[in-house]
């Protein structure tokens, strides 16, 4: 096959996948914007922001890793016109990511007094504790959305995410500007109103979400009969089989970045700051490769309803090649940009924090020229981590990320981050290692699965 077969897949790849990317790039932007906005404070309470996100971002990427078995599920059944299907994984899921975020809020709230046994600077952990558990509850109504997302995006409709996330974002900067800087006649919260910021843009979201959804007579049989008779025991262990190894993919990936915060407070809090910057860079450009992983699960899952399994690797293909052309695009950026891109987070303007503040940015800066590296690895990995949750294959890839991310990524991060000049910038060479690992195997495992299906087939 020549490239055009790969290339004239790109603009059905992209109009599938902009929407679930603006809308992930929104849930990144909640997180900047609190950055940002909250770093005008001082690097303290950017670190204690860094310090309670760590916390929730673990919990979240079980949430809504979980999540993501209902799209595949969706879209086979979209594929073999099945309704009835399609409404037991919308429903059941939705029963299951409910109860699986009230869990997660109840394991963050138990669990707080751990923060300060971390090694972590005594004034930043004081300052993260109210704001976690803030926004460990807000994860209620964000996986409870995430169930909606995702029947959506398996049905094909990817914009309505978008547009309750663009709302969200908008009700978030609108509420940390007047709670976090005391703004008119409201009081100065601080990053506890950055907190409230967020989860007050995760319950609109979700409400959005709901109301946009029954309002399309395209979906009107998929609210029907909504009870606990609709709940399957079938329907939930599938969901929950499929759910679970995904949920700990993206646990293994996020739990890797978050040992890296850690890592980074252990070193000191400048560094744990600049970790909080460059991370959140990082994971703007990420969203893209995320977008086009949820349109290879989309569009694989369709395949595999069809069984046209050569079209199945060509469509893959296609999207696994977008991606590297994008990621390659954004390390360009961050390496001529590199100097520039922290600048934005910090008040340099601050007299008392200008040396912090100033070290803070030396060290971002490093740190964007590894993220340039690792964004090519990272789009790979989850593009083609996407391709196999649209197969349905979902336990060894748990396996292989468990493999990269711990056995080989994090022991290099302690050994050059605490053991070595490096510092902060060996940390991250440890998270590149540990995702080129992953984006090699997981390759490895979708090109022997989509040859031996074709060749079953023929």
């Amino acid at each position: 096959m020549n490239f055009s077969t790969y290339t004239k897949e790109f603009n059905y790849n992209l109009r599938l996948a902009y929407p679930i990317i603006i809308g992930m790039l929104g849930h990144t932007v909640v997180g900047i914007v609190d950055n940002a906005m909250v770093g005008q404070l001082g690097p303290k309470e950017l670190a204690a922001v860094s310090l309670g996100n760590s916390f929730v971002f673990i919990a979240m990427s079980l949430g809504i890793g979980f999540s993501t078995a209902i799209t595949p599920i969706v879209a086979e059944a979209d594929g073999e016109n099945s309704i009835e299907k399609g409404k037991s994984a919308f429903h059941n899921g939705l029963f299951l990511c409910t109860l699986l975020g009230v869990i997660l809020f109840l394991l963050i709230f138990f669990s707080k007094p751990i923060i300060s046994f971390m090694g972590q600077p005594e004034e930043v952990v004081n300052l993260a504790k109210p704001y976690l558990d803030i926004v460990a509850f807000s994860l209620i109504p964000l996986i409870m959305f995430q169930a909606y997302k995702q029947f959506a995006d398996g049905k094909s409709e990817t914009k309505y995410s978008m547009w309750a996330t663009i709302l969200g974002n908008i009700v978030n900067v609108v509420i940390n500007y007047f709670l976090i800087f005391g703004i008119w006649i409201f009081p100065e919260l601080g990053i506890v109103g950055a907190a409230i910021g967020t989860i007050t843009s995760r319950i609109v979201m979700l409400g959005f979400m709901h109301y946009m959804m029954i309002k399309k007579p395209k979906f009107h049989p998929y609210f029907e009969k909504f009870s606990w008779d609709e709940i399957s025991k079938s329907m939930i262990k599938k969901i929950i089989n499929l759910g679970t190894p995904s949920a700990l993919q993206m646990f293994f990936e996020v739990a890797l970045f978050t040992g890296a915060i850690w890592l980074c407070g252990i070193i000191g809090t400048t560094s744990q700051a600049a970790n909080q910057i460059a991370l959140s860079l990082a994971s703007l450009t990420f969203m893209f490769a995320m977008g086009l992983s949820v349109a290879a699960m989309i569009r694989v899952g369709n395949q595999k309803g069809l069984q046209d399994y050569k079209k199945l690797r060509i469509v893959a293909v296609s999207i696994f090649l977008l991606a590297m052309l994008l990621e390659v695009l954004f390390a360009l950026i961050f390496v001529v940009f590199h100097k520039l891109l922290p600048l934005p987070f910090l008040d340099l303007d601050q007299a008392i924090y200008l040396k912090d503040n100033l070290e803070v940015v030396a060290i971002a800066s490093n740190l964007l020229l590894v993220a340039a590296l690792f964004q090519i690895s990272d789009g790979l990995q989850v593009v083609v981590l996407g391709a196999l949750r649209g197969l349905q294959d979902v336990k060894i890839p748990m396996y292989i990320t468990f493999v990269a991310y711990w056995i080989i990524g994090f022991p290099i991060s302690i050994y050059l981050g605490l053991y070595t000049e490096l510092k902060a910038v060996g940390v991250w060479l440890g998270l590149l290692a540990g995702l080129t690992a992953a984006a090699l195997f997981l390759f490895y495992r979708f090109n022997t699965i989509t040859k031996k299906l074709i060749q079953q087939n023929n």
